[in-house]
């Protein structure tokens, strides 16, 4: 589901105290029984207890998602060459304005590594300039899409005109929804206090920006497959 990665900034902590030391077990001498070493129970109580959630869980869980999504669209693409050589099959022509969402879309990956590094740098400014940026850039591409559809049904041609068309609606469709849910990760970040997505080491900017850049190149894997594929 779009945007299902989203996630909770909690604080990543370690199990005990300044470089992750686990508290000391009962001094000597102070336990009772084993020749005044402490019992048994003693030991076990004092065994390290793990605290937060582990960045390694937020990032396989979107891996795994993005496998997932990767198989959907592949199963899509697999349909439309499969069907585009059916004899009913007429080749449409697509708008002009989708290279321009394209071009938009880039940039708001390369706003996102701007901010990243602007991450590095703690410059908490330039970082959400950035990111707002890139965000900004989302929303226009998402309008673009839209705009790319008007002109497709300016022209007579609808999703149920023939093959071709119902592919290129669905396609487009499809990508538009999962990069909504993409776009949502991304104000959820702008969101967020500074010092809050630097104590949870910001894994939430990390997981939203992985993300946004797979539905970017993906879209451009699509294009090109929509656009050769004619």
């Amino acid at each position: 589901m779009p945007g299902a990665f989203i996630v909770d900034d909690l604080e990543i902590s370690s199990s005990g105290g300044p470089g992750g030391s686990s508290p000391a077990g009962p001094p000597e001498g102070r336990g009772g029984g084993n020749g005044g070493r402490g019992g048994g129970d003693g030991d076990s109580s004092s065994a390290p207890r793990p605290r937060g959630v582990s960045r390694r869980i937020y990032f396989t869980g979107i891996w795994l998602a993005l496998a997932a999504i990767l198989m959907f669209f592949m199963s899509l693409v697999s349909a439309y060459i499969v069907r585009k050589s059916s004899a009913d099959w007429r080749a449409v022509l697509l708008p002009r304005v989708l290279w321009l969402n394209t071009a938009v879309l880039l940039l708001s990956s390369w706003a996102l590594e701007a901010s990243h590094r602007a991450w590095e740098r703690e410059d908490a400014k330039a970082f959400r300039a950035w990111w707002a940026a890139a965000t900004a850039l989302g929303v226009m591409f998402l309008a673009g899409q839209l705009v790319a559809w008007r002109e497709m049904a300016a022209a007579g041609v609808y999703l149920a005109t023939n093959p071709s068309s119902s592919f290129f609606y669905l396609l487009t469709a499809a990508h538009g929804l999962h990069l909504a849910g993409g776009l949502a990760a991304l104000v959820y970040v702008l969101s967020r206090d500074w010092m809050r997505l630097r104590a949870s080491g910001g894994v939430a900017a990390e997981v939203a920006g992985i993300y946004w850049h797979f539905m970017d190149g993906l879209w451009v894997f699509l294009l090109l497959v929509l656009t050769l594929g004619r």
